[in-house]
């Protein structure tokens, strides 16, 4: 079957995202953000993150399916430190669990006899320096490193490396924007991605941002929230969700792309603490082979997520 315009386009646009770019993308831009809104937020951050899909299917052919249940768990740890008024430095470290249960009903090249990966690891670490010249601006240079490989594979053969420049302003009325380029080499792969943020205030009430939450919606969408007291807010937004890891030591890799629907609900506990609560729909779906060069789909699925965070 030929491709239509808008699939090439589709796959385009997938074919440039990896899981290692959304960390540096995410990283950069969620520290930048923290940085103009909150010059006296606490040091140090670490947030635990656990979701969970129902089963789905993968590679239906003639009423044949593979069946897939996924959960994860997600632990992420920075630190910030002013150096004066205008510079400022962070470092970032974190472990994801990624659980990948089958139950193979027909023959596929993504999961074989040979090949029989399940687990999947992801190390990352990162270094930033900000620069704020005035109330407004700040600029941010971030370097990243990351390992994803599946039990199948050798760590030693499943680096990233990469950096992220952003330069965000922050307007008077406390709303910002920013624009970033991020740089990966990424397993047999180098790509170059230019990104926006947003965090803007409608009202007391209302706000419009990337999702940036680790561990269910990922930061490639936006997300209106609203804040129904000091200690709850709510929110609804959709997002892009890729995961690309090593599973041979022959730079054989699995992609999975797909878009999430979503809604949230954060709970404040106390000024440091806080808890979010996830529930959403995990749509067009599709798991790819870079060796040989195999697509199957992936059906619809409901998934749960919650995050917990603390500031110290």
């Amino acid at each position: 079957m030929g491709m239509t315009p808008y699939s090439a386009n589709v796959s385009k646009y997938k074919s440039l995202i990896s899981s290692s770019l959304l960390v540096f993308i995410v990283s950069g831009l969620l520290l930048s953000q923290q940085v103009l809104a909150a010059p006296e937020r606490s040091p140090y951050s670490f947030t635990l993150a656990r979701t969970s899909t129902e089963s789905t299917d993968v590679g239906q052919n003639n009423n044949v399916a593979n069946q897939l249940q996924r959960d994860s768990w997600k632990a992420n740890f920075s630190a910030t430190q002013s150096l004066n008024r205008q510079w400022s430095i962070g470092a970032n470290i974190g472990y994801n669990n990624l659980d990948y249960r089958w139950d193979i009903n027909k023959n596929t090249p993504l999961r074989t006899s040979t090949q029989p990966w399940s687990t999947i690891h992801q190390y990352h670490a990162g270094l930033s320096l900000s620069y704020r010249p005035d109330n407004h601006w700040m600029f941010l240079i971030a370097p990243k490193l990351q390992y994803a490989y599946a039990d199948t594979a050798s760590s030693s053969n499943a680096q990233s490396y990469g950096v992220v420049a952003s330069g965000m302003y922050r307007f008077d009325s406390g709303n910002m924007l920013g624009f970033g380029v991020a740089y990966l080499n990424d397993i047999s792969e180098v790509r170059t991605v230019p990104y926006l943020a947003v965090r803007w205030q409608i009202n007391d009430k209302w706000v419009l941002a990337n999702p940036f939450q680790a561990g269910f919606s990922g930061p490639a969408g936006l997300e209106l929230s609203y804040q129904y007291n000091r200690d709850w807010d709510f929110g609804v937004g959709s997002s892009y969700r890729t995961e690309r890891f090593l599973i041979a030591d022959d730079d054989q890799t699995i992609e999975v792309n797909e878009w999430v629907g979503f809604l949230r609900g954060g709970w404040q506990a106390t000024q440091d603490v806080s808890f979010d609560a996830y529930a959403g729909y995990y749509f067009g779906g599709e798991m790819e082979l870079s060796r040989p060069d195999v697509t199957e789909d992936m059906d619809n699925q409901v998934a749960f997520g919650l995050v917990f965070g603390v500031k110290f």
